[in-house]
């Protein structure tokens, strides 16, 4: 991919700047449906016997808020690359395949999670998509470099919950 200023990129990729913004604002609305759907969440964590190193119930919806926001604009990068081979192409389509299913199991999580309790079955959902995750930072990095970047505290946190996940699985 050729070096841009990002305005110029903005304003010539696919969708223009309403196509960031929409794209940017998928995982922030996925998220968002999410917590609605599991709105005693976060007490109901409180609630539950944690592993060491659990953070406090206020950290986890301002980092999945940076997650999300970080994930967007990643996914936009993939999106609006412009590849210049076949092969390039496909990537790309398989990134964005990849991406919009590890997202649908990113919704599933918690509603497995905490809508039905099923902690170990949660950590299978969340292993799934830890995999994903790796499979899409992998290829992320041969369509564009930043975009496989800005997935990387995405994929610590996941690696994190996945530890959290088996915690309060065992103790629990």
């Amino acid at each position: 991919m050729k070096k841009t200023g990002i305005l110029s990129r903005v304003r010539n990729s696919k969708g223009g700047v309403a196509g960031l913004i929409g794209i940017t604002l998928l995982p922030l609305a996925v998220g968002g449906v999410s917590s609605l759907l599991t709105s005693d969440a976060m007490a109901q964590f409180g609630r539950m016997v944690q592993p060491p190193l659990s953070p406090p119930a206020w950290l986890f919806p301002v980092a999945w808020t940076m997650l999300y926001v970080l994930m967007g604009l990643a996914s936009w990068r993939i999106f609006a690359s412009e590849p210049q081979t076949t092969e390039a192409a496909d990537a790309r389509k398989v990134a964005i395949g990849i991406y919009v299913v590890q997202l649908a199991l990113n919704f599933l999580w918690s509603l497995v999670f905490f809508g039905a309790g099923l902690y170990w079955a949660a950590l299978v959902v969340l292993l799934v998509m830890w995999a994903l995750i790796i499979a899409l930072v992998v290829l992320a990095r041969r369509i564009d470099r930043t975009a496989s970047l800005l997935l990387l505290p995405y994929l610590a946190w996941t690696t994190f919950a996945a530890y959290l996940n088996i915690g309060v699985a065992v103790l629990n």
